[in-house]
């Protein structure tokens, strides 16, 4: 659990470019303490090193469990509601995240007053935040009736995506399981030819290149496989197999 730094671009939109972690106590589907003292020594810090980022919400993470609000979190948001009416629950599941999809969601409460007037509790410009199909256990939890969701779009790099990637396996000692000789030694023969004539295409390609204008060297690789790429791949591929299967070698040796 935590707070998201960022600002309110406008009336739709918030950015958070960063966030930083809290004290905090809880169970696996509700955080219930928020440390004030320390968001507020927190807030001095950063301030000091030159960020001028505002608290824009908070999130948390329901391990398995999907994206809603639980009554505790209810009351966790309209505490940030009261200082800032703009205030954004997030909340994130890191089990269900899996193969490059972050399950993530946005939230913000329904004031009842509107929801009594029959007045739609947010302002839209699109019908982006209705293309979402909300999950059972959400309606189940209020989602619609005493808090609503919010578009959110997101970005990761390339070792985060390898990460969620990872989250998949079964558990870390799944990354150290050891493939049997046989099959480990063709792995090795297989990757060894494939290196050898892609290091032939590659050396060919290069001296093809020397005879090559400014403008053909931009379009060499169109439609061809770029031999340089995927010889680096094959490369990085075989040494990480090699690795893995002697760290797995030495493990059971140790264990054994």
């Amino acid at each position: 659990m935590g707070l998201m730094l960022g600002e309110f671009i406008d009336d739709y939109t918030v950015r958070v470019v960063d966030v930083f972690a809290m004290p905090q106590s809880g169970t696996g589907v509700s955080v219930e303490a928020i440390d004030e003292a320390y968001q507020a020594a927190m807030m001095e810090m950063l301030k000091q090193t030159g960020r001028a980022e505002s608290v824009v919400g908070w999130y948390h993470s329901h391990p398995g469990f999907g994206c809603w609000l639980s009554s505790v979190d209810i009351g966790t948001q309209q505490a940030f509601e009261r200082l800032n009416s703009r205030a954004v629950a997030v909340v994130i599941d890191p089990i269900q995240s899996v193969r490059g999809k972050v399950v993530i969601d946005a939230f913000r409460l329904i004031d009842s007053s509107s929801a009594m007037s029959g007045v739609e509790p947010r302002q839209s410009t699109s019908n982006i935040g209705q293309l979402h199909k909300p999950s059972i256990q959400a309606l189940i939890h209020g989602l619609n009736r005493h808090y609503y969701s919010i578009a959110i779009d997101y970005r990761k790099n390339q070792l985060e995506e390898k990460m969620l990637l990872n989250l998949n396996k079964k558990q870390w000692s799944h990354g150290l399981a050891l493939d049997s000789f046989d099959t480990h030694c063709s792995g090795n023969q297989v990757a060894a030819t494939k290196m050898l004539k892609l290091a032939e295409s590659y050396t060919k390609s290069v001296q093809e290149e020397q005879k090559l204008t400014a403008e053909q060297l931009k379009t060499r690789h169109v439609g061809k496989q770029d031999p340089k790429r995927h010889l680096e791949s094959t490369v990085v591929e075989l040494m990480s197999n090699n690795i893995v299967q002697a760290l797995g070698t030495a493990v059971d040796e140790q264990a054994m």
